[in-house]
């Protein structure tokens, strides 16, 4: 995707040195673009941990490069199993993360270590270029449902919800897709940008990515969402996924459920939009069974923004001595979902509508 008419992936290696990977620092967005130099497994387990990468597809990716990085230092069976296993536990709710890792190791186990830096390097690019791949085919199998919706005198809004787009991929993004391919063909249309709290990633990366690219956009406060759908304001929500159950109930940013509820309330059709890679095929039931990250309350007592002077300032904004909870994901059973965009097309939120597309997981 673009910035300011120059192309961008989230996460790429360096060109000169071809080994250190570079990532865009999104704690930085959308105050300045700052670009990351990443050196080493810690580097890239902090990268991920503090969300300076986020998003389930691009921290698969960036985990998979770390995992190069470490092999540089030690190219060994047990340290790479051991920075593996750092590295999978920097976040618990993504699958990607241990999707990517598990798929380095498996093709690096049997590879001799005087060769495994440079089959590590090889297979990351592969992965991020498949996501890269899978995500512009999730943009032309979403096409048509943004495409159902165009009236004559009238645009099309969507609503989404925390930032799935191109930053949380490796390119084009999961539920930004469809809304990046309608843009581009020239379809009429505006997204409601909930601000996503506690870490406002609607209004810092969503809005700043769709401005970028010149999609028309508004940021509303994330309890909006319901209004806008009683008053026949939101076409259709499309929102993306940390985690998708083979039955296909889907785990994705704090808030998402309570958008399904609304959408059902009001019959607005409510998609999931993920790669294959985000489907755990081990887990059925996604309330008992997905591990729901909880991060420090300092994301809910504090915000940072900018300031009249210009000066970016982080400010508490609860009462003083108030204690606060921060799940950072909540699980929309598949009931409430219209369906789910992957790369290979769309599909009911079912066990059987997911085997339908994936057959060889029976």
């Amino acid at each position: 995707m673009k910035i300011d008419g120059r192309d961008y992936r989230s996460v790429w290696v360096d060109a000169d040195d071809h080994w250190s990977v570079h990532i865009l620092d999104q704690t930085k967005l959308p105050w300045s673009l700052e670009v990351l130099r990443l050196t080493t497994r810690d580097a890239a387990a902090h990268a991920i941990r503090s969300m300076q990468t986020r998003g389930a597809p691009v921290i698969g990716a960036v985990a998979a490069y770390g995992l190069c990085l470490a092999l540089r230092e030690d190219a060994s069976t047990e340290a790479m199993e051991r920075d593996a296993d750092l590295l999978n536990a920097t976040r618990p709710t993504a699958i990607n993360l241990r999707w990517a890792l598990d798929r380095m190791l498996t093709r690096l186990r049997n590879t001799p270590a005087s060769e495994r830096v440079a089959v590590a390097y090889h297979e990351a690019a592969l992965i991020a270029d498949e996501d890269a791949a899978q995500n512009a085919a999730i943009g032309r199998h979403g096409l048509p449902l943004i495409e159902a919706a165009v009236r004559p005198g009238r645009r099309v809004n969507v609503l989404t919800h925390c930032n799935a787009g191109w930053l949380a991929t490796v390119d084009w993004g999961t539920a930004l897709s469809p809304i990046y391919t309608a843009f581009n063909a020239g379809i009429d249309l505006h997204v409601w940008v909930d601000e996503t709290r506690p870490r406002n990633q609607g209004a810092a990366l969503t809005a700043w990515e769709l401005g970028k690219h010149g999609v028309p956009h508004t940021v509303v406060a994330d309890n909006a969402g319901g209004h806008l759908m009683q008053h026949g304001e939101v076409d259709l929500v499309i929102v993306g996924a940390d985690r998708v159950t083979r039955t296909g109930d889907a785990a994705n940013k704090i808030g998402t459920y309570l958008k399904a509820l609304a959408a059902r309330d009001n019959n607005v059709p409510f998609w999931v939009a993920m790669p294959s890679t985000t489907i755990d095929w081990t887990v059925s039931d996604g309330v008992a069974e997905i591990p729901i990250e909880e991060r420090s309350e300092t994301e809910v007592t504090e915000m940072t923004g900018r300031m009249a002077d210009g000066t970016i300032a982080t400010m508490r904004v609860i009462s003083a001595g108030s204690p606060a909870a921060n799940p950072a994901f909540d699980v929309t059973p598949a009931r409430l979902l219209t369906g789910l965009i992957t790369e290979r097309g769309r599909c009911p939120a079912s066990a059987e509508g997911l085997l339908g597309l994936f057959p060889e997981r029976r």
